[in-house]
This record gives C-alpha cells, sequence and structure tokens, in this order.
C-alpha cells in the first residue's frame, strides 16, 4: 500500500509543473499588489476552481471505470496490468522526448490578465482550465487506471483522489503563499521560485516524464512472463 501511494505522490508531483497554473496565480499577486489589495480572494478562488473539478472529474473516472468493468464482467488480469504498464510508460518516454517551444508553457492568456481581479469569475477560469487538464494529463489518468484496476481498492479512495489533487496545486498554492509573506526573506523565494519554475518547468516536466515512464516500462519488462 505504501509503495502504491507513493506511486501516485510521485505521478502528482509530475502533474504539478503546470506553468499556466502557476503563471495566472502570479499574475493575480502582481494585479494585487500593483492595485494595494490582497492576493488571497482570487488566486484562492482560481486554485480552487481547479481543484474542484480535477477531484469531480478524477472521482466520476473511477466509478465509471468500475461500472464498466463490473458492467461486462472484464477481469484485470496481470497481463493486462503489464501490457498497460508498458503502454503507459512508452506515452511517457514519447512526451518526454517531445520539445515544447517555451512561449507555449509561459505565456499568459489575455482573459486570464482581464479576469484576475474578479474573484467568481477567476474560479470559473480554474474550473474551465482543470476541466481541460484533468482529461490530457497522462500522470492524472494513469494514476486513475491504477486505482480502478486495485483489488482490493482503498476504502478511502476519494480522499486519495483529493489529495492526489491537492499535490499536484502545491506551486501555485506556494506561490500564493509566499505572496502573502511581507519578509524580505519570503518576497525574494517567491521572485526566484516563479522565475524558477518558469523557467526549467517544461525541461523539469520533459525529465520527469522520461524518469516514470522508463521505470514504468522497466517494471513491465521485468515481469515479462506475465507479457
Amino acid at each position: 500500500m505504501l509503495t502504491f501511494l507513493l506511486a501516485l505522490a510521485g505521478f502528482a508531483l509530475l502533474d504539478s509543473l503546470h506553468v499556466l497554473n502557476i503563471g495566472i496565480t502570479a499574475a493575480v499577486v502582481v494585479d494585487s499588489r500593483l492595485s494595494r489589495r490582497s492576493p488571497i480572494p482570487g488566486a484562492a478562488s482560481f486554485i480552487a476552481g481547479i481543484f474542484a473539478v480535477t477531484t469531480a472529474f478524477g472521482i466520476c473516472t473511477v466509478l465509471g471505470l468500475s461500472f464498466l468493468t463490473d458492467l461486462v464482467d472484464f477481469d484485470i488480469t496481470p497481463t493486462i496490468r503489464y501490457w498497460a504498464e508498458l503502454a503507459v510508460g512508452a506515452i511517457l518516454l514519447l512526451l518526454g522526448a517531445i520539445r515544447l517551444p517555451t512561449t507555449a508553457t509561459t505565456s499568459i492568456p489575455p482573459w486570464a490578465v482581464e479576469a484576475r481581479r474578479r474573484p467568481l469569475l477567476l474560479g470559473l477560469i480554474g474550473a474551465v482550465i482543470g476541466l481541460g487538464q484533468a482529461p490530457t494529463a497522462v500522470p492524472y489518468l494513469a494514476a486513475l487506471a491504477m486505482l480502478t484496476v486495485r483489488d482490493p481498492r482503498p476504502p478511502l479512495w476519494p480522499l486519495i483522489i483529493a489529495a492526489y489533487c491537492l499535490i499536484a496545486l502545491l506551486p501555485p498554492i506556494l506561490v500564493l503563499y509566499t505572496a502573502t509573506r511581507t519578509t524580505p526573506r519570503a518576497r525574494h523565494f517567491y521572485r526566484r521560485f516563479t522565475q524558477a519554475l518558469t523557467r526549467f518547468g517544461p525541461l523539469s516536466v520533459r525529465i520527469l516524464f522520461l524518469l516514470f515512464g522508463a521505470a514504468l516500462v522497466f517494471d513491465a519488462l521485468r515481469n515479462y512472463s506475465s507479457l
């Protein structure tokens, strides 16, 4: 169980490097500082919108997959499990090998800039972004698949999904927390943290994709007798 939870935590950390989420949170903070307002309502609403939608998507996905499995009387055999593990690992390796343009990950949409002074609208934007990120996040989908096929499934599995989504939002939460601190050390950390994530975030994602993909492929090949 501990190994399973550590694997999910690793996927969540991999999923947390969404530069768009961090960029919008930082934009809300900067705008609030310029207008001498608290950044907490807007940024917290944005983060809560992402959290609510991604958590709901995960719970609905696990329930849906479980229903389909029971409906067609489909058993998850070791062969299916390791072939799925091999496929997910290969996809992660492929994604890690793709080099995306920097502008594609660091630019903040104009509509997000216009809405950063409206907490309710930011919450809706967070929900829309979460709805777009959840079905396309390979680590999240892999984690949900692992949770679905686990037998027996943990009794508190919805809380595991909520914890996963919370870990995946740690960078924007940390940006918001450090932005509310007034000490020089906190301000220095905030600037360096946002700059480092913006600069090295995409590269870190590629490296983590390659590492996790290689680990999954290795584990699947290690159990080649079940393939």
